[in-house]
């Protein structure tokens, strides 16, 4: 009799021990990814996004993903519609979408649900100004230094590359830049059907070099050596006027217009493609040359969404970050 109750004490520590045991290294393996984007007004473009979210989710079915807008205006605009039931009950657009923060909120509320190891993964387009702020965000909640390491609100806080990559000697960007231009080959292909050149709109920012677009549109046209390939920006280089300079030069009869950019937003559907005399679509035509504009963000190129899920792949690798 005392032989078995020894034997079922030790039955129930043993399970108790399992049990504790079990409960941390889940509690430990709790994972939060944030997806931040600028973020689109427009239901449309936000498939793009949603892409990219859901390819995620989907690769990493353990772990927590939510969305976050980095545009105060954007996500102003969400929040009024919440009362407007014309768009709260559109099947189209999920429910989280009205609700959407910022990143640092959005962090900080994955924080307060008990994930401490949040892997942040933009979806910009280059290590530009948006890209840095972002880095800005995350090195802020990163100093945050308590008197007893138990009670530091994150294990880990990562930020993962945006699409053409960032500096430093963890990722060659050139391989990241070499991705993309393999993933624009459908776009390549059309402008050849159509006899025609490809002309990319691209946002660019003031502050940063804009280069990259131009290496780019080097690397894509060494890559498809059959189409004329011109790569232009909103603000910084090249501008519109350097890719007009270049099709007049070039003698081009017919463009393929797209955006480069993550949603075909505003940009895309008023500054390039408007009717106005001073879209892009406009200006080309006032040149005698044939337009054929594609209303279409880069998250709807399931390559180019494969490229983000890589890139979290590479952030948790890179920071000892156990993925599903």
């Amino acid at each position: 009799m005392r032989f078995l109750k020894i034997f079922l004490a030790g039955m129930i520590l043993s399970t108790l021990i399992l049990g504790r045991g079990f409960a941390m290294e889940h509690q430990q393996s709790r994972i939060g990814i944030v997806v931040a984007a600028f973020g689109t007004t427009y239901p449309k473009a936000l498939k793009s996004l949603l892409n990219v979210r859901n390819a995620i989710k989907r690769e990493f079915p353990s772990a927590k993903v939510k969305m976050a807008f980095t545009s105060n205006i954007i996500r102003k605009i969400w929040h009024k519609r919440q009362n407007d039931s014309k768009w709260i009950n559109r099947k189209d657009i999920p429910k989280d979408i009205f609700y959407v923060k910022g990143p640092l909120a959005t962090i900080a509320d994955l924080q307060d649900e008990g994930y401490k190891t949040i892997i942040v993964q933009p979806t910009h387009f280059y290590a530009g100004e948006e890209f840095i702020d972002l880095c800005s965000y995350v090195n802020g909640l990163n100093s945050i230094k308590t008197i007893k390491k138990k009670y530091m609100p994150f294990e880990k806080l990562v930020v993962g590359r945006p699409l053409t990559g960032r500096w430093g000697p963890e990722h060659d960007y050139i391989e990241d830049m070499e991705k993309t231009a393999r993933a624009l080959k459908k776009d390549v292909e059309y402008a050849k059907k159509k006899h025609a050149a490809l002309v990319y709109m691209g946002h660019g920012n003031e502050y940063f070099s804009t280069g990259v677009y131009a290496q780019l549109q080097n690397k894509m046209r060494h890559m498809y050596k059959g189409v004329k390939i011109f790569i232009g920006t909103v603000e910084g280089f090249p501008s519109l006027d350097d890719v007009v300079s270049a099709l007049v030069h070039s003698k081009v009869k017919r463009v393929v217009l797209k955006p480069l950019m993550m949603v075909a937003g505003d940009h895309a559907n008023n500054d390039m493609a408007g009717p106005d005399k001073d879209s892009w679509k406009s200006i080309i035509k006032s040149k005698g040359i044939k337009v054929y504009p594609i209303i279409e963000g880069l998250g709807e190129n399931p390559e180019i969404v494969k490229i983000f899920v890589e890139h979290v792949k590479d952030a948790a690798k890179d920071n000892g970050i156990q993925l599903d």
